[in-house]
């Protein structure tokens, strides 16, 4: 029973019932000296449950922590973190698989550069296995904070919105990567690098794409990868390709926004890291960005028409909004598969490698 289930949702709330009644049946029967500290305790206990079990809801939700090792500070949950499922660094184990679709499968990052290892999920779209010398697109997908890859799977359906939208022809087959953006639920780094801290943009940009050209069948040409993400995981999306041109040829956010909410640690919140602050002091790079939002989203609206104010050639910009539509799953599940069909038309078609020798 991870710590995302139902089951255990459901256990924290009965508990959290329970815990008064049992209060007001000892209430007046404690007497003497224990009368004061076992009524404090008691009050204790109902406030740590009730507690507990809007934190296990909400958990649920936006599936932060999805595994009792993630809970306790351990970053090595690929194990556990979808039932039945092994993990293996080289050779992906299937852990979700539609007919006549694609499958997802879960695997172990251990970032050289970034001295990060962490889980990640990766769909691979039908035909992957029968066509062992095709050579992928790829996006990368990132999660809201708090939050994580499951995210996609669990409340916005991403592996039958991909397997949809590739069965219609609206998009190209393609790998989707789903990595965590912070080795620690409680440390948002917002796809930065920390001064002195996780180094999670290094992990994201340069060990999750080395890993994905060694292990799985993808393309590593320009022009053959992507980003997308909602919320803080759409400003890891845009944010990550202005200063990667080179590595992303087009990145589309769902309801982020252009600037950091972080302290990074030298102050580069205010300068490179700000999407603002470069695209009015440094070169606009040769990508696409496509912004997304609600607009009853005031904040991502605001983010959204200043960017476009500021947005010039040769950086290629497309807006969309969801009327009404606030900061919320139903908004990004309705602006998910246009952002993935979108992304697919600067990404090209799959290729087979020619044999050797």
């Amino acid at each position: 029973m991870p710590p995302d289930s139902q089951a255990v949702v459901l256990l924290a709330i009965g508990i959290a019932v329970l815990a008064p009644v049992v209060l007001a049946v000892t209430w007046s029967r404690a007497g003497g000296r224990w009368r004061l500290p076992i009524r404090a305790a008691g009050v204790l206990v109902c406030l740590l449950t009730a507690v507990a079990a809007g934190a296990f809801w909400v958990n649920r939700q936006v599936e932060a922590v999805t595994t009792w090792s993630r809970l306790f500070g351990s970053t090595d949950e690929a194990a556990e973190a979808v039932p039945h499922g092994r993990h293996h660094a080289a050779a992906p184990s299937a852990t979700l698989s539609l007919p006549g679709g694609g499958r997802v499968v879960t695997l172990t990052v251990a970032g050289p550069a970034s001295k990060i290892t962490m889980p990640m999920y990766a769909y691979l779209p039908p035909g992957y296995d029968a066509h062992p010398a095709m050579r992928y697109p790829v996006i990368e997908a990132f999660h809201g904070v708090p939050g994580g890859p499951l995210f996609w799977m669990t409340q916005l359906g991403a592996p039958a919105v991909l397997d949809r939208e590739i069965g219609a022809g609206r998009m190209a087959p393609t790998v989707v990567l789903f990595p965590y953006e912070t080795p620690d639920p409680a440390l948002d780094t917002e796809c930065t690098n920390l001064a002195g801290g996780a180094q999670a943009e290094t992990y994201l940009t340069e060990d999750v794409p080395a890993f994905a050209a060694a292990n799985l069948h993808v393309r590593s040409d320009p022009g053959s990868w992507a980003l997308i993400g909602f919320s803080a995981g759409g400003y890891c999306a845009t944010d990550l390709l202005l200063r990667h041109p080179a590595q992303y040829a087009a990145g589309a956010s769902l309801s982020g926004y252009p600037t950091p909410g972080i302290d990074v640690g030298d102050g580069s919140e205010h300068t490179t890291y700000n999407e603002l602050w470069r695209l009015t002091h440094l070169p606009q790079p040769a990508v696409a960005v496509y912004l997304a939002c609600g607009k009853g989203d005031k904040y991502a609206m605001r983010g959204t028409q200043t960017v476009a104010k500021l947005a010039h050639a040769p950086l290629a910009l497309t807006t969309a909004f969801v009327n009404g539509g606030g900061h919320n799953t139903q908004t990004w599940h309705a602006m998910e598969a246009p952002a993935f069909d979108w992304l697919s038309t600067w990404l090209g078609q799959p290729f087979t490698v020619p044999p050797t020798g």
